[in-house]
């Protein structure tokens, strides 16, 4: 499996393989993997096709790389994307995403127990390393946190990529049988205008959005910087009316297309049977974790009035840019959904590792005394 990252040696590319040969032909099949669910017509194609695709191939030994600074590229892309959701009339709705957003704090507390009991009984894993495969944070944070901690740094790694890569195929098949096939048309569509439909000037204060953005997101420290700093860039000069434009939907595509290959990269090098493990208590979380993410999305739907449908997918126990892509490929609010789970992960990354630190000493204090 891809190594994991970590402060003496941050990680700089996913998957085995090595050199341009290796990103071509992960690109290639994730492209040809995208093609195939578009032409189904299938939702989310060109992300859900080329992960599917990638991923087969990682786990029958196919050597495949994506680097992680070309994949931030691409993300940089979507940021800019999900920004342009951000429009002036959205803050007349703002005032109501107050008490869904505290609400997260009592989510995510109760989705880590829950989760932690079931890596603990089931699993039989160590205290480290149930609690951040348990937390429903970033993968890369949680590997690091808990790898510090003296987690097991592939158990981690597998329970994260395996729940990200569930997530990502169960829940846009789930609204296609739930809901209305219009609601999900875009979905299998061009998930944006055309390259020669976006004026020039338009298409530079996107670009700048991206570039400008990146380097606050990482200079910051923003969680997720490369994709929430172009967000909040983007949004500012939407908000602020110097341009209405999305991104092209030709680069919407390849960004996809590169975001899903990245994910079935993670699975490069792990044995099919390793990958059947971890996927089996990735179900068994992930029924934990979306059974509360519903429950949370029924009582605040009651609550504020906000739709049940935003209110699963800003709940949903998935990766920022990819749940936000699903809202937008089922004409759910974007920014709704991505403002719930970039605070979700702000507070993982703050919070998480003091919570560990106070777990971990009830537990050894209620451990017997040695002789």
């Amino acid at each position: 499996m891809t190594p994991p990252p970590s402060p003496e040696r941050p990680i700089t590319h996913l998957g085995t393989g090595r050199g341009w040969p290796a990103t071509l032909l992960a690109l290639a099949i994730g492209t040809l993997g995208g093609a195939a669910f578009w032409r189904l017509g299938l939702p989310l194609p060109w992300m859900m096709g080329a992960m599917t695709a990638a991923t087969a191939a990682a786990i029958g030994g196919v050597p495949l790389r994506i680097s992680v600074r070309f994949r931030e590229v691409m993300v940089a892309v979507l940021g800019v994307m999900l920004g342009s959701a951000f429009s002036p009339e959205l803050l007349d709705r703002a005032g109501a995403w107050v008490v869904t957003l505290s609400a997260l704090v009592p989510y995510l507390l109760l989705a880590t127990l829950l989760c932690l009991g079931f890596f603990r009984r089931v699993a039989r894993y160590d205290l480290p390393t149930a609690y951040y495969a348990a937390v429903p944070g970033g993968l890369a944070q949680m590997i690091l946190l808990g790898t510090a901690q003296g987690g097991d740094t592939r158990a981690i790694s597998l329970a994260h990529a395996a729940r990200i890569l569930l997530v990502v195929l169960t829940i846009p098949f789930w609204f296609r049988l739930t809901h209305d096939m219009g609601a999900v048309a875009s979905a299998t569509g061009t998930p944006g205008p055309g390259l020669f439909d976006v004026p020039l000037p338009d298409l530079g204060l996107l670009a700048l959005a991206a570039v400008v953005g990146s380097v606050l997101g990482v200079r910051l420290r923003l969680p997720a910087g490369t994709l929430v700093g172009p967000m909040i860039v983007s949004a500012a000069i939407h908000l602020a009316g110097f341009t209405s434009a999305p991104p092209p939907g030709e680069a919407v595509a390849v960004a996809q297309v590169v975001l899903g290959t990245a994910i079935g990269c993670r699975f490069a090098g792990t044995r099919a049977r390793t990958v059947g493990h971890a996927l089996v208590l990735a179900v068994g979380a992930l029924v934990i974790l979306l059974a509360v993410a519903i429950a949370f999305a029924v009582a605040l739907h009651a609550a504020t009035g906000l739709p049940f449908d935003a209110l699963v997918l800003a709940y949903a126990p998935g990766g920022l840019a990819e749940m936000t892509l699903i809202a937008l490929a089922t004409g759910i609010d974007p920014a709704f959904v991505s403002t719930h789970h970039t605070v979700r992960i702000a507070l993982v990354v703050l919070f998480a590792p003091a919570l560990y630190t106070v777990m971990a000493r009830t537990v050894r204090a209620r451990e017997p005394a040695p002789d």
